[in-house]
């Protein structure tokens, strides 16, 4: 494709590509954008090298002039995009591409590699924060995903309101608080629970989590207070009924002494059994794979469409695909969320072309990358703050797990 662009001369044509979805997989009522920082650090490294270049021509992919133009690539258009943790709905144009068709062409795979992950890992993030309500979640998927995927994995989660996560290549990357626990491998390693429950304790002091189903849940509970005393800090339960082992706990360790010490749960946990623990006595919730695999929603459906290219007389014309079931709008797009006098939002407002800003219209876009600059980076606080109150402008029924509609409905103008 871009080989014959450039002996077309169609290559350099000023073009706009936009990323979008049709609709929210899974029935769910609203997405989060996440990912967009790890895009423009992509961008900005975004480099073909002898050895790529070597690969393409022994294997005869593109022909010289096409290796020549990958040698010299370069992207130096502009990107605008919804900031991260924002929300987003079927439509909206959660990330606009300006340059010519050769360099923002040959983007979209790690553009749409990149963001189709990290908002689906971020849209099943925010509905388990949901669930959890104040609750603290903490990431341990890294064991059910891809090595690379695993600490992106935490980043969108910890954007979409996870308080931690058990991947130290995470903390150590992008600064999120780190968490875990011990494995029932290192209660099996002793000759008796209690010799466990006792070298982790010298080692890491009685404010540590114990792990207390790998054997009886009651002689283990009983066990770790005898050693810890009233001080431990938690148990975590990962098996059975986990409600009524939690209620169990929760009454011995009172019976105990140790009221102050929390419970933790894992166990295959979803936004499902979140919400059905919600009545539970658990303090705090461990989620691996289901998070890490989108819960069900691998993917966000994100698409990487050319809206509008230019034409011989240098202004930019809309184009659109017509494909039955896969149609899309032309034109150049700017967003808007337009919000009642509660600040609620109400409408996802779609505008092409030269216009007034809406009264009440909070604008989406924003610009992340000028004249092949990177101008748009923040820190993932901004984010995970952004994504709160994001959520917090939604309407009730927005939170509900049952499939629906969107929470908030798109209208073009």
């Amino acid at each position: 494709m871009l080989q014959a662009a450039l002996q077309s001369g169609a290559a350099y044509r000023r073009t706009v590509f936009e990323v979008f979805a049709r609709h929210l997989p899974g029935g769910r009522r609203y997405g989060v954008v996440a990912g967009t920082g790890r895009v423009l650090d992509e961008i900005e490294r975004f480099r073909f090298g002898d050895e790529e270049l070597t690969f393409l021509r022994e294997h005869q992919v593109v022909d010289e002039p096409t290796l020549a133009y990958l040698a010299d690539y370069r992207f130096s258009g502009n990107i605008y995009g919804y900031r991260e943790g924002d929300l987003y709905f079927p439509a909206s144009p959660i990330m606009v591409v300006e340059g010519t068709f050769a360099e923002a062409v040959v983007l979209e795979t790690i553009i749409l590699s990149i963001l189709n992950h990290d908002c689906a890992i971020a849209s099943a993030a925010s509905r388990m924060s949901n669930a959890a309500g104040a609750r603290p979640l903490i990431e341990m998927g890294s064991r059910r995903t891809h090595e690379s995927a695993a600490v992106a994995a935490a980043r969108a989660a910890y954007i979409a309101g996870f308080n931690s996560t058990s991947n130290l290549m995470a903390g150590h990357l992008y600064g999120i608080p780190t968490a875990g626990t011990a494995a029932h491998a290192f209660t099996l390693l002793h000759d008796s629970e209690q010799e466990a429950f006792e070298a982790q304790i010298a080692s890491l002091g009685p404010e540590t989590t114990l792990l207390v189903d790998t054997y009886d849940v009651a002689e283990a509970v009983r066990t770790a207070v005898e050693l810890a005393g009233p001080k431990l800090g938690a148990v975590r339960i990962d098996s059975g009924d986990l409600a009524a082992a939690a209620q169990e706990v929760r009454e011995q360790l009172d019976a105990l002494g140790a009221q102050h010490t929390r419970i933790l749960v894992t166990s295959d946990l979803d936004e499902y059994a979140i919400a059905a623990l919600a009545a539970a006595p658990v303090d705090a919730y461990g989620v691996g794979t289901s998070l890490v695999t989108g819960s069900g929603v691998p993917t966000a459906a994100l698409v990487y469409k050319l809206v509008a290219r230019d034409r011989a007389t240098g202004r930019l014309e809309a184009v659109a695909k017509r494909s039955v079931g896969k149609p899309s709008r032309g034109g150049r797009k700017y967003a808007y969320r337009m919000m009642d006098a509660a600040g609620r939002a109400t409408t996802e407002l779609i505008l092409t072309g030269a216009h007034e800003p809406p009264e009440n219209g909070v604008p989406l876009l924003h610009e992340l990358v000028r004249e092949g600059v990177v101008v748009g980076r923040e820190p993932l606080s901004a984010a995970r703050e952004r994504h709160a109150a994001a959520v917090a402008t939604l309407p009730q029924e927005a939170l509900h797990l049952g499939r629906g509609y969107a929470a908030v409905p798109t209208e073009f103008s």
